[in-house]
């Protein structure tokens, strides 16, 4: 505790700087206080500050926000000041540090992962919205094959049909990931790049643009890498927009999901029976389908839906409270999972998509 006849020091730790203000005359003192002991005091109160000081908010001095400042500017002619500008507002968010370190997929078993999406609400809204968007739905059905409730339920897993689209400033998403997450750095600092062109390509303030804790954007949740390859507008009006758009959304998810393989008029997946031989490997082959359907039955392993022994297809068996079920999941269930990289995510959307299918015809 510093005494009153002293000057108080504060640390301004938004400059890294010290002010310095006055109380007032100093109380007399029974003991006269040497130059040495207030110096000494006042050290130590600065070294107690220095110690508890926050951790600098923004990114505008990070060796990776500069250079990728030096890549913009060298390989897009963007301008140094705009961007230093921007890292200077770009905020690293512990929040989105601990999300991305526990992600629901990683964390819980396929009955308690699945009640999160195969809810009667989303079901209800999702037959809701296939209505209200048939026309924009049909077209894209027809233009890529891919069915009109398979991209209304990813469209329901990702933002409950556009609700819940992300509160977070995809700048500092963005700019927490790439410098201050080291496992994913190099992904993150490629999406943030394809971020700053995205914003510069659609005429968008950078920093007015809202996503997910890991810098999804919009009604379909895709990162900037994703919009700029598989966005489109699809009602045109020449502008690509999956924030506000519904249109736009809808054809960009059947779009994305086509140039990734989608297989008109294919099955998804099948349920299956597993004998009590089938080997543990058989559920290990990740989620490419391998082998053949023919193969998986000579595992012990039978496809509850006639299916063409030649196609091939990836065995999954997931934990229900009591036991386990098995599905054979083919191309299109393939697909999906390039949205998201989790067998139990895909089995989700399939799901949730024939519950919509038989909502609408209802």
């Amino acid at each position: 505790m510093i005494p009153e006849a002293i000057i108080d020091t504060i640390f301004d730790t938004s400059s890294g700087t010290t002010t310095r203000s006055h109380r007032g005359p100093a109380k007399a003192s029974p003991k006269a206080v040497s130059k040495s002991s207030v110096l000494a005091v006042c050290a130590g109160f600065l070294s107690t500050l220095l110690v508890i000081a926050p951790v600098q908010a923004d990114y505008s001095t990070h060796p990776g926000a500069q250079a990728l400042i030096e890549e913009m500017v060298a390989e897009h002619a963007f301008s140094r000041e705009e961007l230093q500008s921007l890292f200077v507002s770009a905020e690293r968010q512990q929040s989105i540090l601990d999300a991305i370190s526990r992600p629901a997929e990683k964390t819980k078993a396929w009955y308690e992962y699945r009640e999160i999406f195969l809810t009667e609400r989303r079901e209800r809204e999702g037959v809701a919205f296939f209505r209200e968007h048939r026309e924009a739905l049909s077209r894209a059905q027809a233009e890529t094959g891919v069915p009109a409730e398979v991209i209304v339920s990813i469209i329901g897993v990702e933002t409950y049909y556009g609700r819940i689209a992300g509160s977070y400033d995809v700048i500092d998403a963005l700019s927490t990931l790439a410098f201050d997450y080291p496992k994913r750095s190099k992904f993150f600092t490629s999406e943030l790049k394809n971020f700053l062109l995205l914003a510069q390509e659609q005429d968008m303030d950078p920093l007015t643009l809202k996503g997910s804790y890991a810098g999804a954007m919009g009604y379909g949740q895709f990162m900037p890498s994703s919009y700029r390859a598989y966005a489109v507008d699809f009602d045109g009006d020449k502008l690509v927009d999956i924030w506000n758009n519904p249109t736009d959304a809808i054809g960009s998810v059947a779009n994305y999901l086509a140039k990734h393989g989608w297989r008109a008029g294919e099955p998804v997946v099948s349920a299956a029976i597993a004998a009590e031989s089938t080997p543990d490997e058989a559920f290990e082959g990740g989620l490419k389908p391998t082998h053949s359907i023919q193969a998986f039955s000579g595992m012990g392993l039978t496809a509850e839906q006639h299916l063409d022994p030649e196609a091939l297809a990836t065995a999954m068996r997931f934990e229900l409270a009591d036991g386990h079920e098995y599905w054979l999941g083919l191309q299109n269930l393939y697909v999906i999972t390039r949205y998201n990289h989790s067998a139990m995510y895909a089995m989700s959307v399939f799901l949730l998509s024939q519950r919509i299918a038989a909502g609408v015809q209802e």
